[in-house]
């Protein structure tokens, strides 16, 4: 299509979900569809029926997005592009039935720039299952490109089922201008042309099937996806530091499963998460926590040490916190409460605010937590506070806002 080489997107978008690829593109997919309990989030649609339009195959899937969803072009040559964004409208009919009712409505930014406001694929094509190509123009001074699509609320969204609404993207192709003046700096291939193909043939990663863990090696490919700053662990090392689950270690439970602490053959002291078998939300909240807090080092934040997919095993392994959690200290058995006098409370108060106010506004990644309670605060030997679990977190990409779309945590 006009000498432009499209590129197949084949990793999934996802709730809270950062992937870049091997070449010079990468998307980041934020928040959770309402949906009615059935454990299924519908991130990639693909087309029920045939279509007619020129070059189908680039509409035939698409990529959904329940908040955001933000495309990245890296290692361009600064100058003038023309971005071309593909739409076509694949969910709703055109006929009379229930499925005609919907809408969908989102914002389009590039660079930062609202350049779209409450675009309706539908009305823009005039009617579904017809192409649309919106062109806009793009300045490139630091070698990079970002194309965002925002749904801020409206539309429909549970017609015709639940978890269709959000931006719908079917292709971006990124082109340099003829005679555009370029500084010296990075580039891409002859012609500067970054093709993205959104979801052909692809294959969804948060594999859920009444309840059952993800196969060993889909996980694993997941894992690779997240680039991790974090270490490997085997399941042997863990049995042997935990005594092989054994009950006398366990110092914690909750709807991930069950938490043990351990003694590593150095002397490292940990605590080890372990996925229960019966969560029905535990593969994505893995996946998540691990994509989260890999790449987050602060005071205030408990450290994620590693992960071990192994068998039918799912583990994350964190600094072991001496004073278990702020809940347990305050509300616990007699035995187990702590004594906090007012500026040990202080203390734990002003870094509970430190660690949001990293994850908010001071972290390369903004992110909002949405499960703060006093059993997801842990308190170290010190008495020092470090907020954990982020099993339920997701990017905030828009200033300002701490707003969800969904009711999250407790």
């Amino acid at each position: 299509m006009e000498n432009t080489k499209y590129e197949n997107d084949t990793d999934p978008a996802g709730s809270a979900r950062f992937f870049k690829s091997k070449t010079n593109w990468a998307f980041s997919s934020t928040g959770d569809f309402m949906d009615d309990g059935s454990n299924t989030d519908s991130f990639i649609w693909t087309s029920t029926s045939a279509l007619a339009m020129k070059n189908s195959e680039l509409y035939m899937d698409a990529c959904l997005s329940p908040l955001s969803l933000t495309y990245y072009g890296f290692c361009l040559r600064n100058g003038n592009y023309e971005v071309k964004l593909h739409f076509a409208e694949t969910v709703f009919t055109d006929d009379k039935t229930y499925s005609s009712l919907g809408r969908r409505i989102f914002d389009v930014y590039i660079q930062g720039k609202l350049v779209r406001k409450d675009f309706n694929i539908e009305d823009e094509a005039g009617g579904v299952g017809r192409e649309i190509i919106k062109k806009f123009p793009a300045m490139v001074n630091s070698g990079t490109l970002e194309i965002r699509f925002y749904w801020a609320g409206k539309g429909t969204t549970a017609i015709p089922e639940w978890g269709v609404y959000g931006p719908l993207i079917s292709a971006i192709s990124v082109n340099l201008e003829k005679g555009s003046s370029t500084k010296k700096g990075s580039s891409i291939s002859t012609g500067a042309v970054v093709g993205i193909v959104v979801a052909m043939e692809l294959i969804f990663i948060f594999l859920l099937y009444k309840g059952r863990l993800l196969q060993k090696y889909g996980m694993e490919q997941d894992l690779k996806g997240l680039d991790l700053q974090t270490g490997s662990f085997t399941l042997r090392q863990i049995k042997a530091a935990t005594n092989n689950f054994d009950a006398a270690n366990k110092i914690g439970e909750g709807g991930f499963g069950l938490v043990y602490k351990g003694l590593l053959s150095d002397g490292t002291r940990i605590a080890v998460k372990q996925l229960s078998s019966k969560s029905q939300q535990g593969n994505r909240e893995f996946v998540n926590e691990i994509g989260m807090i890999s790449a987050l080092q602060h005071p205030h934040l408990v450290k994620l040490y590693g992960c071990c997919v192994e068998g039918d095993q799912l583990l994350l392994v964190y600094e072991y916190m001496e004073n278990n959690n702020l809940a347990r200290a305050l509300f616990g058995l007699e035995e187990c409460q702590i004594k906090l006098n007012w500026p040990t409370r202080h203390k734990i108060c002003v870094g509970i605010a430190r660690g949001l106010a990293f994850l908010h506004e001071e972290s390369r990644l903004k992110i909002v937590h949405r499960d703060i309670k006093a059993t997801n605060v842990l308190l170290d030997e010190n008495l020092n506070p470090k907020i954990s679990d982020f099993g339920l977190a997701k990017l905030n990409e828009e200033d300002n806002t701490h707003i969800s779309t969904r009711i999250a945590g407790t």
